[in-house]
Parts: C-alpha cells; structure tokens; sequence
C-alpha cells in the first residue's frame, strides 16, 4: 500500500511520520507539505515530496493538490496519517485524494506499530 502523510505545522508530529515510514512496509511514500518541511529526512527511505502554499484558501489549495496528486498512484487505495497540519490542510488533502478517485484508510503509528484505522 502507498502511505500519503502531511507534514506541516507541529514538527512535534514529525516522529510519527518518520515512525509511519521506518515501521510500515510500503510501496511508496509521498510527503506533502509547504516549504519549510523539504528539510524533513528518514535517512535511508526514499520518498516524494509534493509542496503546497499553505497560505491558500481551502478551495485552491484542494485544487492544487488533486492536481499534484494525480496520476501519482498505483492502487485503489491509499494508507493516510494527518497526524500533522491544520484542519484547513486535512480537509484540502482529503477532499484531493477522494476527487481523484483514490480509497482512503486512515494509518498511526501506536504503542503496538502500525495500525489501519
């Protein structure tokens, strides 16, 4: 399966995504994030990060990501954590990756590893 994580504000939440990426077996990994979250690394685990204005209203910004994201998976559906972002950001990206068409089951990270929600 292919985990889609934002990253954003909070690099508190940070560790949950570089645990989500070291613990799950998965067969891509996309970060989605604004600027400052290019310096984010998991050394050794390759990922694509797609970038966004975090300054855009929640309509632009869906659009923006749905465009970004398109074409960008294998499946028919999709691990996602929003452990880290804003409501404006969670919304935008969810309401992106069900526009596609793409399934999404939540994912975290827990005492007993990596659960589907």
């Amino acid at each position: 399966m292919e985990l889609v994580a934002l990253l954003s504000t909070g690099k508190g939440t940070w560790g949950q995504i570089a645990g989500l990426m070291q613990k799950g077996e998965w067969e891509k990994i996309i970060l989605v994030g604004p600027s400052f979250a290019k310096e984010f690394q998991v050394k050794d685990i390759p990922f694509d990060f797609i970038e966004f204005d975090a300054d855009k209203s929640l309509i632009p910004l869906k659009k923006d990501l749905e465009k970004k994201l398109e074409g960008k998976f294998q499946g028919l559906e999709i691990a996602l954590s929003i452990a880290s972002g804003n409501g404006k950001e969670h919304m935008a990206l969810q309401s992106a990756l069900l526009s596609l068409p793409v399934g999404i089951r939540f994912t975290a990270l827990t005492k007993d590893g990596v659960v589907m929600l």
